[in-house]
Order: C-alpha cells, then structure tokens, then sequence
C-alpha cells in the first residue's frame, strides 16, 4: 500500500511561496532525491501549472536542474483539476470522484506518493488520506501568501525532525 505525504517548503509563519523562499544547493539536491525515490505525485491545479516549467528543457540549466527535471518528467502525476481539459507527458487527469482515485492509488501502488498543493492537501485532509506532512522550515518570515494548512490544522504526531541543508528543519508528523 502506497503512503501519501504532503510536504513543502514553508516560511517560519507557515506560508509557502517558491519565490520567495528558493532552495540552496543542499535543499535543491534533497528534493532531487525525493522526486527521484517517488512513485508518483499528486497535484493540485495551480501548483502543477508552476511545476509544468519542468516538461521543456531550458539550456541554460545546469546538472543539477536538468537531473531534477528528468525525475520530474519521469514519475507519474494525477492532476486534480475541474477546469482543466489537459494535462502534460506523463500525467493523468483527475476531474471527479477524488476520494475513489485516491483510495485506489494507494492500493494499487506500493511506495510513497506526494502531494502538491496546500488546497489539495486540505481536501484530502478532510478525506483521512495523508499518511505524513512534512514541513520544510525556512528562516524567513513572510507575513501573508497561501498557509501550508489550507484549513484548520489537524491534529498531528511529530515523528522526526532533521535539519536540511544549512538552514532548513524537516519536522515530519503523522495524524494523531
């Protein structure tokens, strides 16, 4: 049975914003590995739209940046989506019956599937779906943007916690 995680970048008030909060070489060689060692990915609509920068190869990547591109392209993706009509390579559109898809994924995969998307995650919250959250903390304050819980926050275990890179600490909960 495959295991659902939502884990993201956040600043230290519990916002998320890939602009404002961009990975140093140790975070961005972290988030490789993880891309890499997935079964899949689930994503809400706004944040697959930012990760579709991923499908078209831009030449002045370096290694780095074209390794994480290719594990992105790789790994399969589920893109909850009412508005959209389509989706990318190697991605599958989920437009209805959230619960059933996901349900259904988790039994028929083996392995760890991540989450993309605070909204998303929310739902699925609500559904008793996500296995583990794992926050990412920066040492920055951003006092607005969009909350890494989208709704109240669930009653949580902590599990474990790790510093990554520098400045960054992966706290990592389970539901309580």
């Amino acid at each position: 049975m495959a295991k659902l995680v939502f884990g993201m970048n956040q600043s230290l008030d519990g916002y998320v914003d890939h602009l404002e909060m961009q990975a140093g070489p140790a975070l961005f060689r972290h988030w490789i590995q993880h891309v890499r060692d997935l079964t899949g990915s689930v994503y809400g609509r706004r944040i697959y739209e930012i990760m579709r920068y991923w499908d078209e190869d831009d030449p002045q990547w370096d290694a780095e940046r074209r390794d994480f591109a290719a594990a992105w392209r790789r790994q399969p993706k589920w893109v909850v989506s009412r508005s959209l009509k389509s989706v990318g390579p190697n991605a599958t559109l989920v437009d209805d019956d959230l619960e059933t898809v996901i349900r259904g994924l988790k039994a028929q995969l083996v392995g760890e599937i991540a989450v993309a998307g605070p909204d998303l995650a929310h739902s699925l919250t609500d559904l008793g779906l996500i296995d583990e959250y794992r926050l990412h903390f920066h040492p920055v304050v951003l006092g607005r943007g969009t909350p890494f819980f989208a709704g109240p926050r669930p009653p949580l275990r902590l599990v474990a916690s790790d510093r990554v890179g520098e400045d960054v600490i992966r706290l990592t909960y389970v539901p309580a």
